[in-house]
């Protein structure tokens, strides 16, 4: 049961993360130019990788001594809600420029397994250092089983990749990103309380 909860705990945490971020927006981009399903199929395999190298290095980090890989976890999650609270108010405006960005790299013609690649390769290389894969290391640090974070923040951002393709467009008509950006912050913040708290318990 225990899993399932930090699983799960890790998918919220990283689903309003992501959802505003570029990843999302790359992937809107791919899906405009390619078929949406090798698209979605790259951005998995990327987001897999990348999930497995994140909890790699939380697992590294959790052989130090306790107290300081908390505290320093907990930091690292104070820092990932100041960087979306900052970034909350202009989440709008950035969005528009990250599409135009990602657009002028995104090559044009490719299908099936090609499409795939050049996916895998863009998601990969956007995600490389990503808030998300940050957070991701801090719960395995902070002591949560490295297997259930791997699940849960796999499947977020599998879900996240999922909506870019599919409703991308209605998405950004409808959800103000700046909302999703406070929500996650506050999520940020309360984990960060919550690791602090059990390392000076």
């Amino acid at each position: 049961m225990t899993y399932v909860l930090v699983a799960l705990g890790t998918f919220v945490l990283i689903l309003p993360v992501e959802l505003p971020d570029k990843t999302f927006v790359a992937t809107l981009v791919l899906s405009t130019r390619y078929h949406p399903l090798p698209v979605w199929l790259g951005a998995v395999t990327a987001f897999g990788v990348q999930s497995v190298l994140a909890v790699a290095a939380g697992t590294l980090f959790a052989q130090l001594p306790r107290l300081p890989v908390a505290l320093a976890a907990a930091g690292l999650f104070v820092i990932g809600g100041m960087l979306l609270l900052r970034g909350a108010r202009q989440a709008d405006a950035m969005e528009s420029e990250e599409e135009r960005r990602y657009a002028d790299q995104v090559p044009v013609g490719r299908r099936g397994w090609r499409a795939a690649g050049a996916s895998f390769v863009v998601l990969f290389t956007a995600e490389w250092g990503d808030l998300s894969q940050l957070l991701t290391a801090g719960l395995v640090a902070s002591g949560k089983p490295p297997v259930a974070v791997f699940v849960g923040s796999w499947l977020a951002l599998a879900v996240v990749s999922g909506a870019a393709v599919l409703l991308g467009r209605w998405l950004l008509r409808r959800v103000r990103l700046s909302l999703v950006r406070y929500v996650g912050a506050g999520l940020c913040f309360a984990l960060a309380m919550i690791t602090a708290f059990g390392a000076l318990r």
